[in-house]
C-alpha cells in the first residue's frame, strides 16, 4: 500500500512537471517612452526609477532691465540697464573641490518618475555684473541726504522725468555675484535621437520647464554705501530649457544645454540696511551649461 501511493506521488510530480514545461512563460513588457524621432535600433530598457546628478558650468546673457532703489528720501527707477556675467579664468578652481563654488556652476540631480520623464532639484550659479559707466534714462527722486544715517547724493540729487543719467562708480556699483542664485524644480522630458546597437550609447533630446526661488548674494555700493549682503531670499523665477544628452555609456553622460529664464526680485538687499533700503527688478536671461553626470 505504501509503494502504491509513492508511485502514484511521483507520476503526479512528474505530470506537473511537465505541464509546467509545456505552458509558455509570459515576458514582462519594458515600457519605454515614446519618442518625437524614427530611431532603427530603440531602447531595450527602462528608465523609470532611476537617478541621475550632474555638475557643469555656464555662460549667461541678460537682457536690459528696470531697477528701482527705495528707501527714506529716495525711490527713483534706472531704465534698461545692461550687464554681463563674469566667467572665472581658467584654473584649477573649476576643479579643486575647496573652490569648486567659485566659477559659475549647475548642479542638479533627479528621478524619472517614467521612462521619459523626470523630476528634478538644482541650483544655477550664475553672475550678474551691471555696466558702470552706462548712461540711462531715470524716473523718481532723490533727496540731497537718503537713507539712516544720513547718506549723501551730491551732484545726483534731483527729480527725475526720464531723464537721461551717467551712472558712475560714485553712485552705484551693483553685482550679483555670489551670485545671482536661482534653485529650482524642474519637469524634464527625453526623446532618444539615436541608439546604438549595443544600447550604451545615445544621444537625447531633453526639454524641460522650472519654477523655483532666487536667493542672490548682492554686492551694492550706493553713494559709496553698501556691502556684499549675506545670501536672502529676493524673489522667484520661472525657466524653459533644451539641450542634447549623450551617454558614453549606460551610467556616464555630457550634456548641453540651453534655458531662457525670467526672474522677479522684489526684496534686494542694498546698503546692509536691510529694514528701510532695498532694491527691485525682473531680469530675463539666457543661459548655456555644459555638464558632466551620472545616472544609477
Amino acid at each position: 500500500m505504501r509503494r502504491s501511493l509513492i508511485l502514484i506521488l511521483v507520476v503526479l510530480f512528474i505530470k506537473k512537471t511537465k505541464a509546467q514545461e509545456a505552458t509558455p512563460q509570459l515576458v514582462k513588457e519594458v515600457k519605454i517612452g515614446k519618442s518625437i524621432f524614427s530611431n532603427p535600433n530603440p531602447r531595450d530598457f527602462s528608465r523609470k526609477g532611476e537617478w541621475f546628478v550632474h555638475w557643469g558650468w555656464n555662460f549667461s546673457w541678460y537682457d536690459t532691465s528696470n531697477l528701482n532703489f527705495k528707501g527714506p528720501g529716495y525711490d527713483f527707477t534706472l531704465k534698461n540697464i545692461t550687464a554681463k556675467d563674469r566667467p572665472s579664468k581658467l584654473s584649477t578652481d573649476y576643479i579643486n573641490p575647496l573652490e569648486l563654488t567659485t566659477p559659475q556652476f549647475n548642479f542638479r540631480f533627479g528621478f524619472f518618475i517614467k521612462d521619459n520623464y523626470s523630476i528634478s532639484l538644482g541650483w544655477d550659479h550664475m553672475k550678474y555684473v551691471m555696466d558702470i559707466p552706462q548712461t540711462v534714462k531715470v524716473d523718481g527722486y532723490i533727496n540731497p541726504t537718503i537713507s539712516n544715517p544720513a547718506i549723501s547724493t551730491g551732484a545726483y540729487a534731483g527729480v527725475y522725468n526720464n531723464t537721461p543719467l551717467t551712472i558712475n562708480a560714485d553712485m552705484l556699483t551693483f553685482e550679483h555675484t555670489d551670485g545671482f542664485n536661482y534653485v529650482s524644480t524642474e519637469l524634464e522630458r527625453y526623446d532618444d535621437i539615436w541608439v546604438a546597437k549595443s544600447q550604451k550609447n545615445m544621444l537625447t533630446l531633453e526639454t524641460g520647464v522650472g519654477v523655483g526661488v532666487m536667493i542672490p548674494r548682492t554686492d551694492v555700493r550706493l553713494f559709496g554705501v553698501g556691502e556684499n549682503n549675506f545670501w536672502n531670499f529676493a524673489g522667484y523665477g520661472v525657466s524653459l530649457k533644451a539641450g542634447l544628452k549623450f551617454h558614453f555609456t549606460k551610467k556616464f553622460y555630457i550634456q548641453n544645454t540651453t534655458k531662457v529664464g525670467y526672474t522677479d526680485m522684489w526684496a534686494i538687499h542694498t546698503t546692509g540696511r536691510n529694514d528701510i533700503d532695498k532694491a527691485s527688478q525682473t531680469i530675463r536671461y539666457l543661459e548655456n551649461f555644459t555638464a558632466l553626470g551620472f545616472q544609477f
